[in-house]
């Protein structure tokens, strides 16, 4: 069984890196004051935190459903009996939900596996290099899967953050929070299970 390793650019790995690593990669979307950007493609580190700091408004996005579902069409067609879909953490995007609910559809049910294994940047990295290894010593979609998000509390990523405004502004404090973290200048560490 052919089985691809796919998923996106939160994961730090870049099209140059995955293609040499023998990954599919979707890039994630970015929009800087209306207009769609896709990291690395048109959208670097340096000009995503130059966006930042220069007062542009600044949001994320998931991949479209169309795009997703040609990137997994275009595997099949290069003669992929199946893919491993890591895509970032549930708990931080909607990517993961839809992705999911795609592959529950006819043409995808039982081929295209997306693992939920609450990962993000370098262990969202590690995951997709345990998916390779795993497939490599023949392991199919399914149990991969299921190992990937059996080992998921395997690994934790701690977060600090140097300013509460983005946190507000995502909605993941309220502005009552922020307010009085950045009077008292607490600066939280975030963890990300």
């Amino acid at each position: 069984m052919k089985t691809a390793v796919m998923t996106d650019t939160n994961s730090g790995i870049m099209k140059a890196e995955a293609d040499s690593m023998g990954i599919f990669l979707i890039p994630m979307p970015v929009i800087i004051n209306d207009e769609t950007h896709y990291e690395g493609i048109d959208l670097t580190e340096t000009s995503f935190y130059e966006s930042l700091t220069g007062g542009k408004n600044v949001s994320t996005s998931q991949p479209s459903p169309g795009d997703l579902m040609d990137l997994w069409d275009d595997i099949f067609e290069q003669g992929y009996d199946e893919i491993i879909h890591i895509p970032m953490s549930s708990g931080l995007s909607g990517s993961c939900s839809t992705a999911m609910m795609l592959a529950g559809e006819d043409e995808y049910e039982g081929k295209v596996f997306v693992v939920d294994n609450h990962r993000i940047s370098v262990t969202q990295y590690q995951s997709v290099k345990d998916a390779q290894m795993l497939a490599a010593m023949g392991m199919d979609g399914a149990q991969i899967r299921k190992r990937l998000e059996e080992t998921a509390a395997d690994s934790v990523i701690f977060i600090t953050v140097d300013t509460l405004k983005y946190l507000k502004k995502g909605g993941r404090i309220t502005p009552a929070a922020a307010a009085l973290g950045t009077l008292l200048r607490i600066k939280p560490v975030l963890i990300i299970l």
